[in-house]
């Protein structure tokens, strides 16, 4: 991943985007007075296909919302769910409050990597699983709490890690 600067040609939308991206996006703009409100709508509609945003999509956003490439990478990168570099097809985010460090979260954490077989912020070799941590899932009374995809899995124990990721085969 490069630093987007506003340096860089313009991009044929049509070669990078789908037209169906192209479509949703252009849909998403025209519930709001500004274009570049669509920002995160946007990224998301893009990130589906790939489950990414590459610096070329990027560009190509950037220039349908007519707004300048590092401010829709500000946007990016203050989301977290938006990833700029390839995650793998599960992405498991591991809530890591103070909350959910109380009741376990760090010792839930050592036991996804070793059963994973990889680190925070690594992706197991095999593209199935990107384990990641987050500040915060707002699920503190059921802590320790982790998000797979879009399902959040709250009062998790050791001891179910496998029956969890049997799920997402």
């Amino acid at each position: 991943m490069m630093i987007l600067t506003d340096r860089k040609p313009r991009v044929d939308v049509a070669g990078v985007l789908t037209a169906d991206e192209i479509h949703e996006i252009e849909h998403h703009v025209s519930h709001y007075p500004y274009p570049r409100a669509a920002s995160l709508d946007a990224l998301k509609c893009v990130q589906r296909r790939f489950g990414w945003v590459n610096d070329r999509q990027m560009y190509a956003i950037a220039q349908l919302l007519n707004i300048s490439a590092a401010d829709l990478e500000g946007v990016a990168t203050f989301y977290n769910r938006i990833y700029r570099q390839p995650v793998g097809r599960h992405v498991i985010l591991l809530c890591d409050s103070i909350a959910c460090f109380l009741m376990g979260a760090e010792t839930l954490s050592a036991a996804f990597q070793k059963e994973l077989g990889i680190q925070l912020g690594q992706t197991t070799s095999d593209g199935r699983f990107t384990l990641l941590p987050l500040c915060c899932l707002g699920n503190c009374d059921q802590g320790p709490t982790l998000m797979i995809d879009e399902d959040t899995h709250g009062l998790v124990g050791v001891s179910s890690i496998q029956t969890l990721l049997e799920k997402y085969k």
